[in-house]
């Protein structure tokens, strides 16, 4: 884990209330992995708390990182107003990413909405040793306008919105079912809404594949030195920024039925 002062290089407007922003950064870049996130901090002091963001992409070569994110209250207004040539202070990567140390094997990638973000780095790790097969959701096309700012060379996609604007119309879990139909799936790796990834885990699991999700919750420290982040697994409770933000899907509560929870989680 690094603190940076880092340079905007630059923070555009993507589209409805999301921003992409890019960074110069320093050793960070070199030791991030796809899934960890960066705590950023505001500008205004009495916002206090650093904002979790989840690391959109790295380039390690030119040590910048890039970040994906939808304007939700005021420290991400704060952000959406920062110019080329400012300043923002970095704290990370942190929490533990996707498992991409993986090779010649059938890999599904899901993001939903904001979930999306992550998987621009995601894909291009892995991407280089496995086939992989990409399937994007979001309400509308303004949702899904980040794709364009991905490298899907290769890729097999598969893009779905609620309203039917762009791709199919109708959601991620639909489309999974319908690939899987025809297809062999190793690994199923997944970041969005909660409710979706637990209709992705539960469908990839039901047909014996290992799953792997991403989740969100607020966060006050992001370095474990708070309980803001706790949630109830099968292996009792975990901090989502230390623990996490990935997890095998197989010990994610709400994944499987509930009987199944024991003791471990008192």
């Amino acid at each position: 884990m690094f603190l940076e002062e880092c340079q905007i290089l630059e923070n555009k407007f993507v589209g409805d209330r999301y921003y992409l922003m890019k960074i110069q950064a320093g050793k960070s870049a070199g030791v991030s992995k796809a899934g960890q996130f960066f705590m950023l901090k505001c500008k205004n002091d009495i916002r206090v708390l650093r904002r979790p963001i989840s690391l959109h992409f790295a380039d390690s070569e030119n040590s910048t990182l890039e970040f994906y994110y939808e304007v939700k209250g005021g420290g991400t207004n704060e952000f959406s107003s920062l110019k080329p040539g400012d300043s923002i202070n970095v704290q990370g990567p942190l929490g533990n990413g996707f498992n991409t140390e993986v090779e010649d094997k059938e890999i599904m990638v899901i993001g939903g909405g904001m979930g999306i973000a992550p998987t621009k780095y995601l894909i291009e790790k892995l991407s280089k040793n496995n086939r992989v097969t990409f399937i994007a959701g979001g309400r509308d096309a303004g949702a899904v306008k980040i794709l364009e700012n991905l490298n899907l060379d290769g890729v097999k996609v598969c893009v779905v919105t609620d309203d039917g604007s762009v791709g199919e119309k109708g959601n991620v879990v639909s489309i999974m079912q319908k690939v899987l139909i025809d297809n062999k799936i190793d690994l199923v790796q997944t970041c969005g809404p909660h409710k979706m990834m637990e209709a992705v885990a539960k469908v990839a699991l039901e047909n014996d594949i290992e799953c792997e999700v991403s989740l969100e919750e607020r966060m006050a420290c992001g370095i474990k030195a708070c309980v803001g982040c706790s949630i109830k697994t099968l292996d009792g409770m975990k901090k989502v920024c230390y623990d996490g933000p990935v997890f095998n899907a197989k010990i994610i509560v709400d994944v499987n039925p509930k009987e199944n929870v024991g003791c471990s989680c008192n």
